[in-house]
Order: C-alpha cells, then sequence, then structure tokens
C-alpha cells in the first residue's frame, strides 16, 4: 500500500493542476469578460456622450434647414412676382410697339401718298415751266419781230418826212 498513496497523490495532484489550471483560465475568462464589459459599457457610455453632442449639432443642422427652406420660399415668392411683373410690362411694350408699328405703316402709307401727289406736281410744274419757257421764247420772238416792225416803220416814216415819234392815240394822249 505504499506505493498506493504515491499514485493517489500523482492522480489527485493531476487533479489539483487540472482544476487549478481550470479556475486560472476561468479566472482569466471572467476578467476578460469584465475588462470587455467594462470597454464596451465605456463605448457605450461614448457613445452615448457623442449623442447628445450630436443631437445639439443635429438640432443647429435642423435650424439651418429650416432657416433655408424658408428664405428659399421667400425668394421663390419674390422672383415669381418679379417675373409676372416683368410679364405685365413686356406685354405692355409689346402693346406698344404693335400701336406704335401700326401707327408707321400708317404714317409711311401717308408719306407715299404726299410723294405721289409731289412727284406728280414735280411733273405738272416741270411741263407748265417748259410751256412758258416756251411761251417765253415765242413771246420774245414777237416782241423781236414787232420791234423790227417798229423800227422798219420808223426807217419808212422818217423817209417820208414825217414825225420821227409815233403819234399817241388820242384817247391815250391826252389834251394836243
Amino acid at each position: 500500500l505504499q506505493g498506493a498513496p504515491v499514485s493517489i497523490d500523482t492522480e489527485l495532484g493531476g487533479y489539483v493542476r487540472e482544476f487549478e489550471t481550470r479556475v486560472r483560465q476561468d479566472t482569466d475568462e471572467i476578467y476578460m469578460r469584465l475588462d470587455d464589459d467594462q470597454t464596451e459599457r465605456q463605448l457605450l457610455a461614448s457613445r452615448l456622450n457623442m449623442l447628445f453632442m450630436d443631437r445639439c449639432a443635429h438640432a443647429y443642422t435642423r435650424h439651418l434647414m429650416e432657416t433655408e427652406v424658408r428664405m428659399s420660399r421667400e425668394a421663390w415668392v419674390r422672383a415669381t412676382d418679379a417675373s409676372d411683373l416683368v410679364h405685365g410690362e413686356v406685354m405692355s411694350l409689346r402693346t406698344t410697339v404693335l400701336g406704335q408699328m401700326s401707327e408707321i405703316r400708317e404714317l409711311q402709307a401717308a408719306d407715299r401718298r404726299k410723294q405721289t401727289v409731289i412727284s406728280e406736281l414735280l411733273r405738272i410744274d416741270h411741263r407748265r415751266s417748259t410751256e412758258i419757257t416756251e411761251l417765253r421764247t415765242a413771246l420774245q420772238g414777237q416782241v423781236t419781230a414787232l420791234q423790227a416792225q417798229v423800227t422798219t416803220l420808223q426807217g419808212q416814216q422818217g423817209l417820208a418826212g414825217g414825225p420821227t415819234q409815233p403819234e399817241l392815240p388820242e384817247e391815250a394822249g391826252g389834251s394836243a
């Protein structure tokens, strides 16, 4: 039996070592889990802090977006009003231009009629001027012929011994 205690001791020592190893492993695993839980708690706390900080940033971003939406709507209303105003002015100017174009066409037609009348009057004036020139030339020829006849008559009277001045008719002469 003396050999038996050694094997029991050996067997018991193996169990103790195995138990000790398991206890160490379990303890290490517990500490690791505790560390993991602590790390996870720290991560969750950190995330929670970030969420609180992000909450303020998100509220500010929401405020900025609402302000931008309001300003965009106001700008849209102003742009629409300006567009309507410009459209009205364009339509008014278009009406004015169409009226002026119609008036211009009427004035051009009246001008063409006046130009036609002026051209006709110029042709008539040229014809009369030509006639007057022809009549003046004919009259000048007749005056020259009459002067020649008067000169001839005076020459004939001068040869006959008569007065050198022609006698005035009694009606025109007066009291002689």
